[in-house]
């Protein structure tokens, strides 16, 4: 890794503030390394709990000065606003229904936001949101953090360089088991509002991995998806929500799709996986073996890549870590995000242009297709799985 590119451009760090994550939430936990990993953010201020007191207690064990503990998003928002030190970007890992309500009040302020996925629960909060994204001007940092993987950006960056040649093919599937059973009947089941319509949005299972896989399929193939075929459903007998969904997709280049998510195939954990077939080649990549892929060029040897060996590619490389031979993970992908977004906000702050290598996170846009590809499916499925245009 480069140097710190935020104090290089600044002269200090960026002022985070931060919306829910509280402890016990694990992707509070996660946001908070991502952004210490790489020395570009200090938590400045936030809110923990939906509870004041609360929120303030958590602020206070947190280190948050006691002028920076506010009662309510609201009254962070005024007052960082109205301040010469004010904060620089809102983090927001609140459940789904408050994503779009949150992020468009901090864009609203002018502050940068990074968010967690999906966008909105609805594709016209998604479209309003987008839009006020652009107009603002603002940094926008969606965090489908499997992105910020360094073998999953050799795979964009091996597609971008001409070396499967024109895309023929992807098959993407995203399998975990934590719903095998029908845990939604525990009333103390963690993140229990993930089994609140209201609040997870009109599909369980896409808004909570499908756009996972949605954003991997087109962050390495770099290609839109044209249309979609699918199928939702529940997999558990009884259960009143989609715990799986299966589709085929057409590419806006006329190469076709195969697209599998569940949260109910009892023993898994969190199997991501991708293949890109090119007319040249092909690549593989898994989650859970991360610092690995496999490419396998047409008429030559197969070949294993792993993060700062031979063949890596320039982005890459630039979010590799550590020596090869040595694991990258979760918590390092989350963080490549964080800073790739850091440098894009201190290079809008500085008036400057940022390394073009760090501007391939996702965006508003990212997730505005997301939402959009989840109501396609659930449009598809309604009407018997039909070809639904996106």
């Amino acid at each position: 890794m480069t140097e710190n590119p935020v104090t290089k451009l600044l002269g200090r760090r960026l002022r985070i503030a931060m919306i829910g994550g509280g402890p016990g939430s694990f992707i509070g936990g996660i946001h908070r390394i991502a952004a210490r990993m790489d020395d570009c953010y200090e938590l400045t201020t936030g809110i923990f709990s939906s509870r004041p007191e609360r929120s303030a207690e958590i602020a206070r064990d947190f280190g948050i000065a006691p002028d920076r503990i506010y009662n309510d998003v609201d009254h962070l928002l005024e007052r960082e606003s109205a301040r010469d030190d004010g904060i620089d970007v809102v983090a927001i890992m609140t459940p789904n229904d408050s994503h779009y309500s949150y992020a468009m009040a901090a864009v609203n302020h002018g502050f940068n936001v990074i968010c967690d996925k999906p966008l909105t629960n609805t594709l016209e909060e998604a479209r309003q949101l987008h839009a006020a994204v652009v107009e603002a001007k603002v940094v926008f940092c969606l965090t489908h953090n499997y992105t910020g993987y360094p073998m999953v950006r050799q795979a964009r960056a091996l597609v971008e360089s001409g070396a499967l040649g024109e895309i023929r093919l992807v098959q993407v599937e995203y399998v975990q088991g934590g719903k095998a059973e029908p845990i939604e009947m525990d009333s103390d089941a963690p993140r229990s509002w993930k089994f609140e319509p209201a609040r997870r949005g009109p599909s369980a299972v896409m808004g909570d991995i499908g756009t996972h896989a949605h954003n991997l399929v087109r962050y390495i193939t770099t290609l839109e998806i044209s249309a979609v075929a699918a199928e939702l459903g529940a997999i558990v007998p009884g259960r009143e929500f989609d715990d799986y969904a299966g589709a085929f997709l057409r590419l806006e280049n006329g190469g076709r799709g195969v697209f599998w998510v569940t949260q109910a195939a009892a023993g898994m954990d969190n199997s991501l996986k991708i293949r890109v077939s090119g007319d040249k080649g092909t690549v593989e990549w898994q989650q859970e073996i991360p610092q690995q892929l496999d490419y396998r060029p047409l008429h030559e040897p197969a070949q294993r890549i792993v993060p700062n060996g031979p063949g890596v590619l320039p982005l890459s490389k630039r979010v590799s870590r550590i020596v090869k031979g040595h694991p990258e993970g979760f918590p390092e992908a989350f963080a490549n995000i964080y800073r790739d977004a850091a440098e894009a906000i201190a290079a809008r702050i500085a008036g400057t242009t940022p390394d073009p290598l760090a501007m391939t996170f996702p965006t508003a846009a990212d997730g505005l297709k997301g939402v959009e590809f989840v109501a396609a499916a659930i449009e598809s499925n309604t009407n018997g799985g039909r070809w639904i245009d996106l």
